[in-house]
């Protein structure tokens, strides 16, 4: 993570804000995590097979502002008396198996290069912290941002102390810019959804990404950027992908380096 500048002045940094669900990873995350949660006794089956349906429709249509509202009072309130750190548990022995196979390469593409521009990665959405800064750090984002739950005891009480979604997003984005001196104007913002227009609107250079059917007429009257990610790959295996090229790279440029030094060493005698 990137720390605070010292001094609190905005320095006019680029940051790149990503919705998670449809634009990053090819599923609801939270709702992928629904067979752990019912192997470990928190969910029963009906509620696994609601949690399916609901995926299938998600992919097959997005959702709009009623289904999203659903969706959340149905997880608050199926989350109500949950042991908090007993979902984290869950989360980081699945989190691989689960999410690692659903990130689209585009969107791994994509974050690289803005890291490479420079640009604080940022991770917005809708589903809770305990799922999100996971994802977050295993994608190399600078920060996250997502559904704050209510906690008493350990516990959660079923309420919700910050919802991510909508003008929630904007919120949030406005927060880390005043703390982290981004410049909103020269930053980027990435999503698949309608929902997500505030949050599109509030950069300078948005961008739809997998468009459902309003959002996608939201972008051809703007006339902003239309990308379609379709190819989710392994992440792991992209990651010790991208390990091995490094360690070839570096050992051809240490090899490189020690012949240009012999070749400068006997030239060196020779002269003498």
């Amino acid at each position: 993570m990137t720390d605070k500048p010292a001094n609190g002045l905005n320095t006019g940094r680029t940051a790149a804000f990503f919705d998670l669900d449809k634009t990053i990873i090819a599923k609801s995350s939270t709702l992928a995590f629904s067979k752990p949660f019912f192997a470990q006794g928190l969910i029963n089956r009906r509620s696994v097979l609601k949690s399916s349906y609901a995926q299938f429709l998600f992919l097959l249509s997005g959702a709009d502002h009623d289904q999203m509202e659903r969706m959340r009072e149905h997880l608050t309130a199926m989350c109500a008396g949950w042991d908090v750190e007993q979902v984290k548990a869950i989360v980081a022995e699945t989190l691989h198996d689960i999410v690692d196979p659903l990130v689209f390469a585009e969107a791994a593409d994509l974050i690289a290069d803005h890291k490479l521009r420079g640009h604080d990665v940022i991770v917005v959405s809708a589903s809770g912290e305990e799922i999100v800064a996971p994802i977050a750090r295993a994608l190399g984002a600078t920060h996250s941002v997502a559904t704050s739950m209510r906690e008493e005891d350990g516990h959660y009480t079923g309420e919700v102390d910050f919802y991510c979604y909508g003008p929630g997003k904007v919120e949030a984005m406005e927060k880390l810019a005043a703390e982290y001196g981004y410049d909103l104007a020269a930053s980027y913002a990435y999503s698949d959804s309608v929902t997500d227009l505030p949050m599109l609107e509030a950069v300078g250079h948005p961008t739809a990404v997998n468009p459902d059917r309003a959002l996608r007429k939201e972008a051809a009257v703007n006339g902003w950027p239309i990308l379609t990610f379709s190819n989710p790959v392994s992440l792991r295996a992209r990651l010790s992908a991208q390990s091995t090229t490094t360690v070839a790279t570096t050992a051809a440029v240490g090899i490189a380096a020690l012949v240009a030094g012999a070749m400068t060493f006997g030239l060196l005698r020779r002269k003498r």
